[in-house]
Order: structure tokens, then C-alpha cells, then sequence
């Protein structure tokens, strides 16, 4: 007879859902850009089905910021330092 007790059957640790990727992303230097960028971290936390909404705004977002660029540059005062 053996004075071991029986070991008791191992809790199974609960799934931590999905890790995040760990991509480091270099800033931009356009902080609506880097904002949106930074927006895609929150998928991390969301179940696959709630993706798509984050890429969604994330891209309409981006989509926004390179028509801004196309846009003719806001007209200047004059500026008359003689």
C-alpha cells in the first residue's frame, strides 16, 4: 500500500481567446492616421463577428484622411510685409 493520495485532476485553464499579434507599427506622423492605425487594436478584444466594424470605420476613416490630401489647400490671407 503506498501513502501517495491520488492527484487531483488538473483544472483545464480557460481559454484566453485570441493574443494579440504584437505588430510594432512605426507612427506615421499624422496623428488622424496614427489614431486610426491604433483603432485596429481594438479588434483584439472583440469576437471574430465584430471585426468587420472596427475595419470598417478604420478604413472609411484612412479613405477620408487621403481625400484630404487631394483637396486644393485652404486659401491664404495675403500677407503684405513691404
Amino acid at each position: 500500500m503506498s501513502d501517495a493520495t491520488p492527484e487531483a485532476p488538473q483544472e483545464q485553464a480557460a481559454d484566453p481567446g485570441p493574443a494579440p499579434l504584437g505588430v510594432v507599427r512605426t507612427p506615421t506622423g499624422r496623428p488622424a492616421v496614427d489614431a486610426l492605425l491604433d483603432r485596429l487594436g481594438d479588434a483584439d478584444h472583440l469576437p471574430a463577428d465584430g471585426h468587420l466594424d472596427v475595419y470598417e470605420d478604420v478604413h472609411r476613416g484612412l479613405r477620408a484622411e487621403l481625400t484630404s490630401l487631394d483637396a486644393a489647400p485652404a486659401p491664404r490671407p495675403y500677407d503684405n510685409r513691404s
